[in-house]
């Protein structure tokens, strides 16, 4: 009988692989930040100054704005280096996972070499337009 498995060294590691591995990656990391958002949240207070809404937007996505409303008397805490860079990089595996979930599905249905190839183009160009607008937003919130 012939074994079912193929060793790496046969099978190669090309851009589809890796992007499958991102893929896992970049879910597992998102599930990460919003533990630590969480958590860092009601380290810092929220249990007893928000709602549940309003932990669940800290959650997902750390700004400073999202605790304006709520009864949380100093916003310094929340507003610091730490958060800014979770804030980014949720927003680059967010928007990176999401299209290339989205290219995965295209590329089921199209046929032609050059038009994967264009989306392809198109879905990273439009993955780091979105993430520079989002870490924009972040980082000057």
């Amino acid at each position: 009988m012939k074994p079912r498995t193929v060793s790496i060294s046969q099978r190669g590691f090309d851009f589809e692989t890796s992007m499958w591995l991102f893929t896992r990656l970049s879910a597992l990391l998102m599930y990460l930040f919003a533990l630590i958002g969480m958590v860092g949240a009601l380290i810092m207070g929220a249990r007893t100054q928000m709602n549940l809404a309003d932990v669940l937007r800290w959650t997902f996505m750390p700004n400073p704005s999202h605790v304006l409303n709520t009864n949380v008397p100093d916003l310094a805490p929340w507003s610091t280096v730490f958060w800014k860079v979770m804030g980014s990089l949720f927003v680059f595996f967010a928007t990176s996972h999401g299209l290339h979930g989205l290219l995965s599905v295209l590329e089921d249905y199209i046929s032609r070499v050059w038009l994967r190839k264009s989306l392809r183009i198109l879905v990273v160009l439009v993955t780091l337009l979105i993430s520079v607008i989002g870490i924009y937003m972040i980082l000057t919130s």
